[in-house]
């Protein structure tokens, strides 16, 4: 292993921890200062930001990337703009660090606060997109937490670009040193690295494909936040609206059908089965749905394709659906716990008791009745801003906010308590 590396980034992770000690002391005034600061460096970055990108778009074109990736990476006036308005954004959201969570007093007079705090170092991995280097900087900036970036080699002109030009901006406003790192190498061995530094770092966020994040899992240190696929259901029941079902399907599927919250697989109840899907499929292949089904879903559909135990556990990411065909509330629910990633799944349904058992029974981190899966959104949710999907259990599930990027600790005010009894003074 070559030395340069780790020296390099456990040198930042020292970094990082001093800094966060800095920022946990910043208000929330002078962090709205240091962000708007930030947005205005962007904007007056442009040129610079443009030309390391160009960088990145001559080096993605000569090695054939599709035009989906070429797109991803691309920056423009419009886009820097973007970015520059979303920092006044959250310069906008309440801070949630300092919030009392609850309080109490105890018989002994002892005066008890849960209070929000900062996390401390997070690092955040990513791929692709060099936007999420001012998403994710400025969120863990807003919420006091030193951030540590790595994002993927095809963007790494135009990340250390973005990157560089937030922190100076900042720092001109008063922000602390060493608050916002961005990783100079792109070799996998930096990936391994950051992991494992758990002297440093306190969380790790990975943001990109399921080999990424398991690759970032298993080699992890500390806390992981993250989320490994979307496989979203929607299942229509006997008691649905078939209009509202159909309008819910389609949107849940074709609005955007390459993101984690767009819809994978249909369940429909047998009951409506023969009634609904020929009109759910014409509304479907209209938007140029190829769909699979099981044999009960063929036996209406006798066109299309089989789908396979595989297809159940498919993120498309794609025009592709599955269906399914199923006897009862009681088999949708274990079909979603069965196959499903735990992340969001609907039921259409005008019965109130059916939807409230769906509600309770399926173990996904956004369950859903009568909504489009495409509301599982940090902004659709109110967040303002949104660091990623956690299907974990434990911290985080689901959209992540500010809220998400903050912990907590006790703040214990006595006048002299003692364990053994009595009071001194």
């Amino acid at each position: 292993m070559s030395a340069s590396i780790p020296d390099t980034i456990h040198l930042m992770g020292r970094q990082a921890r001093a800094a966060a000690y800095r920022l946990a002391q910043l208000d929330s005034e002078y962090k709205n200062a240091i962000l708007r600061a930030m947005a205005a460096a962007l904007r007056d970055a442009t040129p610079a930001l443009l030309a390391a990108n160009a960088l990145d778009m001559a080096a993605a074109s000569a090695k054939s990337l599709s035009a989906a990736m070429l797109d991803r990476l691309r920056l423009d006036k419009t886009r820097i703009e973007a970015m520059a308005a979303g920092i006044e954004q959250v310069a906008t959201l309440a801070d949630p660090v300092g919030q009392v969570i609850d309080a109490w007093q105890r018989p002994n007079g002892l005066n008890i606060e849960q209070v929000r705090v900062p996390i401390g170092t997070i690092g955040i991995i990513y791929e692709s997109r060099p936007n999420v280097t001012a998403d994710a900087a400025v969120l863990c900036f807003k919420t006091g937490n030193a951030t540590i970036l790595r994002g993927g080699s095809e963007a790494i002109h135009s990340n250390r670009a973005i990157a560089e030009v937030l922190q100076a901006g900042g720092e001109a406003a008063g922000l602390p040193e060493h608050a916002i790192q961005l990783i100079p190498f792109t070799d996998r061995e930096s990936v391994a690295v950051l992991a494992q530094m758990d002297r440093w770092l306190d969380l790790i966020i990975p943001r990109g494909g399921k080999g990424l994040i398991e690759t970032v899992v298993s080699l992890a240190r500390m806390p992981v936040i993250k989320h490994y696929d979307g496989i979203c259901h929607l299942f229509v029941d006997a008691a649905a609206d078939p209009a509202m079902a159909i309008a819910l399907t389609v949107d849940s599927k074709t609005q955007k059908c390459g993101v984690c919250n767009a819809l994978e697989t249909l369940l429909v109840h047998r009951d409506i089965a023969a009634s609904f899907l020929p009109r759910v499929a014409t509304a479907l292949r209209a938007k140029g749905v190829e769909l699979r089904g099981c044999a009960a879903t063929r036996a209406v559909l006798t066109d299309i394709a089989t789908a396979t135990e595989d297809d159940w556990r498919s993120e498309y990411l794609d025009l592709i659906l599955s269906i399914k065909v199923v006897d009862s509330l009681e088999a949708a629910v274990a079909h979603i716990n069965e196959y499903g990633s735990h992340h969001t799944d609907c039921i259409v349904t005008a019965d109130a008791a059916t939807a409230g058992r769906f509600l309770r029974e399926v173990d996904s981190a956004c369950v859903f009745h009568n909504v489009s899966t495409r509301f599982a959104d940090g902004g659709e949710f109110g967040f303002g801003a949104e660091i990623g999907i956690s299907t974990d259990k434990l911290h985080a599930r689901g959209p992540m906010g500010l809220r998400e990027l903050t912990s907590y600790q006790y703040r214990v005010r006595g006048n002299g308590q003692t364990k053994g009894g009595g009071v001194i003074g």
